[in-house]
């Protein structure tokens, strides 16, 4: 997995590309997450455009996320999210806990609001 970060209007915009699962790359992601709500940030975007799959770690990932910005005030989005992730997401009945975007300024609109 390759994950790409980058501040936009106050948001935490995570690109991830490839699989999110567990190991080195999973712990990437959830440092980036941390570091960022320990710095006050409470807004993230997962911008999910390029990922191909996810397993239960990059679920869990994601359900921390947003625990913890909720708990802080925060909101999580996600972008882009393709048919595959989709069916992940409304299988788990995650679709109806995050916001999900068509696309990136869409979304940070929203969150920055």
């Amino acid at each position: 997995m390759k994950m790409t970060r980058e501040t936009l209007d106050g948001v935490l915009v995570l690109r991830l590309s490839g699989q999110l699962m567990g190991g080195p790359d999973a712990d990437a992601v959830r440092e980036a997450i941390q570091e960022a709500l320990r710095q006050g940030g409470r807004k993230i975007l997962f911008d999910l455009g390029e990922l191909t799959w996810v397993n239960s770690t990059g679920l869990g990932i994601l359900i921390s996320a947003h625990i913890n910005a909720s708990n802080l005030g925060g909101k999580v989005g996600l972008a882009r999210v393709s048919r595959r992730i989709e069916s992940i997401l409304a299988v788990t009945r995650l679709d109806t806990v995050f916001q999900a975007f068509a696309d990136e300024e869409t979304a940070l609109r929203a969150l920055a609001s």
